[in-house]
């Protein structure tokens, strides 16, 4: 009998509370401060996950930021998760707010 909630999405949900967690409680840098976790999907053998986030903008300072701390995300998250093993962590920004917003525009303007 098939699972009705696969293990990769109940990791993933797992990752994303336990990553907007630390951004909130244990993040110091303040590039960092102001961004979101949207989702995560983690890959079906459990080795690699994206992690998407929003913010009030996409910035370099942001991403150089999230890359400075993945060990830190990585040893914090095998501390608080009971998995074997902690995914490869990839963090991309959601640009699908970004796009509805731009669609919006466009259509209160062709409305007008």
């Amino acid at each position: 009998m098939p699972k009705d909630y696969p293990r990769s999405d109940r990791v993933s949900q797992q990752i994303k509370k336990e990553i907007a967690d630390i951004l909130s409680l244990e993040i110091k840098d303040p590039a960092l401060k102001n961004i979101s976790i949207i989702d995560v999907e983690v890959s079906h053998d459990l080795k690699n996950a994206k992690v998407f986030y929003v913010a009030d903008h996409d910035d370099e300072e942001i991403n150089k930021g999230l890359k400075r701390s993945l060990p830190f995300f990585r040893s914090l998250l095998a501390k608080r998760m009971s998995t074997r093993g902690i995914p490869k962590l990839h963090f991309e920004y959601d640009k699908t707010i970004d796009e509805s917003t731009k669609i919006s525009k466009l259509l209160d303007s062709v409305i007008s």
